[in-house]
């Protein structure tokens, strides 16, 4: 049922875009195994289901914002939105460790999503022990696979020089957050 749920939104999301549309598919039918395989993956996660969609979406939103990624970003405040992720805390993102539109789960999820994202990865280890405790392997295993596929989405999409779409245009989109130092 999850999954019925995710290509629902999927759809609905990108029928709200309004330019852009086929900047990625552009670039990517004149590599065609490339292209097929990208779907692939992207079906594959969409039907992994052991995490909750709320807290893959979460981090996902949290790496688009790490790389900067403004049709990640795009795209994914909308999904968050049909998830069921408030603006707030689309919003607060940047500043999740201080926030309470969070909870300690979600802020535990998206501090994962943050140290796979930074450049070099690490102090992982504490974060993976944590989620342990509340998570099966199975479902961190998903969770990182999607924080891993959010870094190639957002890397290959602003190598291509992919654009947002107005996915989330009227609505709350996450930013882009400052690199650190």
């Amino acid at each position: 049922m999850r999954a019925a749920h995710r290509i629902r939104a999927y759809v609905t999301v990108f029928a709200q875009a309004k330019r852009n549309r086929v900047d990625l598919y552009g670039w990517l039918i004149r590599r065609p195994l490339i292209l097929v395989m990208t779907g692939f993956y992207e079906f594959a996660l969409m039907f992994s289901n052991r995490m909750d969609p709320r807290l893959k979406e979460l981090a996902e939103l949290k790496t688009a914002g790490l790389i900067n990624c403004e049709f990640c970003l795009d795209i994914g405040s909308a999904l968050a939105r049909t998830a069921g992720i408030s603006e707030r805390q689309i919003r607060d993102l940047p500043v999740y460790a201080d926030s309470d539109a969070y909870d300690d789960i979600e802020k535990l999820v998206i501090s994962f999503a943050e140290a796979l994202t930074v450049t070099p990865a690490v102090d992982i280890e504490p974060i993976r022990s944590e989620l342990l405790v509340h998570f099966s392997k199975g479902q961190v295993a998903e969770l990182a696979a999607a924080v891993a596929w959010e870094n190639q989405r957002a890397r290959l999409n602003q190598g291509l020089g992919v654009r947002p779409t107005g996915m989330s245009d009227g609505a709350a989109c996450a930013l882009p957050e400052p690199r650190r130092a």
